[in-house]
């Protein structure tokens, strides 16, 4: 490798650390279009070839999207979930709803001997939030919502590796959750009895809270098939 290519690979390596700072960071939104390539490049203070490699090697991580003759969207938040983002693509929904399951089951189980106070009125907001969202009978916004309670459940669990793994796939999981059409969600499926069992401190409460929630899903897919 020449000097001059060493020095240009080294610079790429530095403008995608700094996209992917804008991605992790929130400043650049899930689904939501970046800035243009000239932008990049003015703001950055390089070439646009620069940006352009910098920009393609995110696309091949699966963090960024590009859609011709429309613009690139941010796709996932790390590595790791543009790779899931790919595989579940491929994967059938009743596999993605079974992994669900294992990783929220389990998650409000160890929130229930875990959580603490602050946990616990994040939990109770977001349940609060997740039922607006079903009154708003906005699809998208309740996908959210839900995400953000099962979220708040994993956060309560203070298991470090749990709540990136659940990030992660949740970021990817989002879009299948809306692909999969609001048909999974034509019966509300009240979280109440999780956020109970958790405040309780019941652990065993909250793994059956939780499993029965899945199960209700589980059923209106395979209802589906």
């Amino acid at each position: 490798m020449s000097l001059r290519t060493a020095q240009r690979a080294s610079l790429v390596d530095q403008v995608i650390d700094q996209l992917k700072e804008q991605i992790t960071s929130g400043s650049w939104p899930m689904n939501r279009k970046i800035p243009t390539e000239t932008v990049l490049a003015e703001q950055l203070g390089v070439g646009r070839n620069t940006v352009r490699e910098a920009v393609r090697a995110l696309t091949h991580a699966g963090l960024l999207e590009c859609r011709q003759g429309d613009g690139t969207y941010v796709r996932a938040t790390s590595e790791l979930s543009g790779a899931m983002l790919r595989r579940l693509r491929q994967a059938e929904q009743l596999e993605i709803l079974e992994v669900r399951r294992a990783l929220e089951v389990e998650a409000a189980r160890l929130a229930a001997t875990r959580r603490t106070e602050d946990d616990i009125k994040r939990i109770d907001a977001a349940l609060e939030a997740r039922e607006r969202a079903w009154k708003s009978g906005t699809p998208e916004e309740f996908v959210e919502a839900d995400l953000a309670f099962h979220m708040a459940v994993v956060h309560a669990t203070h298991n470090l590796v749990l709540i990136d793994l659940y990030e992660d796939f949740s970021a990817a999981l989002r879009a299948s959750i809306t692909a999969a059409g609001t048909s999974l969600n034509k019966s509300y499926i009240p979280h109440d009895a999780i956020a109970r069992a958790i405040a309780a401190g019941d652990a065993s409460a909250a793994e059956r809270a939780g499993h029965a929630c899945m199960e209700h899903i589980l059923i209106a897919l395979t209802e589906q098939v």
